[in-house]
């Protein structure tokens, strides 16, 4: 089997709904879909059980983003693992198009491009637009947690992501620096595009949680884990701020988009 396809849900079912329908009209063959409910209480397990063709991990808590994505990992088959959000929709081809990138690339974790916010426009007509510009475009060396593929050789090399990491923050960036500190090739291509509503399960628990601290808990973690003083973080910030910003002004002079775009109060905004 060439790829696993992974989405963990913790209610919001109105977007994994549309995430799901986006998923079986673009699902290429040989790939199988793991979902894992993470302790849903609204109609998520009625709609899954309902949902052909796809395997369901139910669990009866919120065990956090770590754990549920470790759990598709183990039940899957695929030589590559793609882990998506709940909130997001894919465009023909998504899958197809970051397996050719990281053919030709020998890329060991790819992520496509994405456009972020309501979604008022047609998908299918905007990625042909799209990846027809931004071909040739490429960030290597980053990785976008809400969609990304990787390579099964990596898990079995560097492990699984880290169930420290609580409920959700920081697990991504976490395994995406072992990752490159072990020298496996990031990237994310031109050639495949997404839309993401924006961090919609995140915010919501945000929301629901006020005083559970876990954010500020994973992000001191995680400095603590890499070692990650403050100066160290200035540089590093000050110099992905940099990289980020020519990137953005160096995509759009040449194709008229970004790998990153954002609709904030009705406009378009490059990234």
């Amino acid at each position: 089997m060439i790829a696993s396809i992974i989405i963990p849900v913790f209610n919001q079912i109105s977007f994994t709904k549309i995430c799901m329908e986006s998923l079986q009209a673009t699902r290429p063959e040989d790939s199988e879909i793991i979902i894992v409910n993470n302790g849903s209480s609204d109609e998520t397990s009625r709609y899954l059980s309902e949902c052909r063709d796809i395997t369901v991990i139910q669990n009866d808590r919120n065990l956090g983003c770590a754990a549920a994505w470790n759990q598709g990992i183990k039940a899957s088959r695929g030589q590559w693992i793609a882990i998506l959000n709940n909130d997001i929709i894919l465009s023909p081809g998504w899958l197809n198009k970051l397996l050719d990138f990281a053919i030709e690339k020998n890329a060991d974790i790819v992520s496509p491009a994405f456009r972020e916010g309501p979604y008022n426009y047609d998908i299918a007509a905007y990625s042909k637009e799209f990846t027809r510009k931004m071909q040739r475009a490429s960030r290597m060396g980053v990785a976008q947690g809400i969609c990304f593929m990787v390579k099964r050789r990596v898990f079995d090399r560097i492990g699984f992501f880290d169930e420290n990491f609580k409920i959700g923050q920081y697990e991504d960036a976490d395994f995406f620096r072992r990752a490159k500190q072990a020298g496996y090739v990031l990237g994310t291509t031109g050639r495949s595009v997404i839309h993401h509503f924006g961090s919609i399960t995140q915010n919501r628990i945000l929301e629901e949680m006020p005083d559970n601290p876990y954010e500020k808990q994973n992000r001191i973690y995680y400095r603590r884990k890499h070692h990650l003083t403050s100066w160290k973080r200035f540089i590093e910030r000050r110099t992905s701020k940099l990289r980020d910003r020519w990137w953005s002004i160096s995509e759009h002079a040449l194709y008229g988009h970004t790998m990153v775009e954002k609709c904030i109060k009705g406009r378009l905004r490059y990234f």
